[in-house]
């Protein structure tokens, strides 16, 4: 389409996850054959297309725009506790979230927004899930398993309930949304005898595999309130954290 830019392609086991960049005109200038000649450039709205050719995605709920070809669509309640963005309220309350999955041939497209896209491989293999940021989550391919992590270490910390992030599991290729373009997440891999010291504003996403504790940076009252810093996530451990150090924007992790 001549008003998109592609941006990444991934390609899956019957499915194709593409990021698009919207464009619009900046100038008309007349070709050497006297055609009409567009100038374009981005104007930082993205969307997703997701081709399906024999595999199915799961959707996060409202993001929906359009679909091409013979394509079915079916609400679909998940786990106890499931996730999606716009239910995670719910999710700590023990009640069920819905995902809209599609099947099919055809082309799904999503609403153009100007949040960043990343698209994300998981081999399926032991150790490779990945908890969200529980605002991250975008779609994934139906091989894939949604539900809901508790940081059983911090249990009470948050309202009572501990903390609760989206978690990924399984084979497949999903789409995270990001705060920040790709060239901006930083991958930071733990081997087992470092650990990391982060504000939660920062976490894309982390490896399920790691240890993650939410606390003070500093111990004492006193001290907390002479640093002013908030809580923040000492993790350790064997695994992956993507980070996004050039966004800022308060969450609960700081209050």
């Amino acid at each position: 389409m001549s008003h998109m830019q592609l941006v990444q392609e991934q390609k899956g086991d019957g499915l194709t996850f593409r990021i698009h960049a919207l464009t619009h005109v900046t100038r008309y200038s007349a070709s050497s054959d006297g055609e009409l000649a567009e100038t374009r450039v981005m104007d930082g709205r993205f969307t997703v297309e997701a081709q399906l050719h024999g595999s199915g995605v799961l959707i996060e709920p409202g993001a929906f725009q359009y679909s091409h070809g013979n394509i079915q669509a079916k609400v679909e309640q998940q786990a106890k506790g499931g996730f999606l963005s716009r239910a995670i309220a719910t999710a700590g309350t023990g009640e069920s979230a819905f995902a809209t999955r599609f099947t099919g041939q055809g082309k799904v497209w999503t609403e153009p927004t100007r949040k960043h896209f990343i698209i994300a491989e998981s081999s399926g293999a032991k150790g490779d899930d990945m908890i969200l940021d529980d605002k991250a989550f975008y779609m994934a391919q139906d091989t894939m398993q949604l539900g809901t992590h508790t940081h059983t270490s911090i249990a009470g910390a948050l309202s009572g309930n501990g903390l609760r992030q989206p978690k990924l599991s399984g084979k497949g290729i999903f789409v995270v949304e990001s705060p920040v373009p790709v060239s901006e997440v930083e991958v930071i891999e733990l081997s087992g005898s470092d650990s990391l010291i982060v504000d939660g504003d920062l976490m894309l996403m982390y490896s399920a595999s790691l240890n993650v504790e939410l606390r003070p940076l500093v111990r004492g009252l006193r001290n907390a309130m002479r640093s002013g810093e908030g809580l923040v996530f000492m993790i350790s451990g064997q695994g992956s954290v993507f980070l996004t150090p050039t966004h800022r924007n308060l969450s609960a992790a700081t209050l």
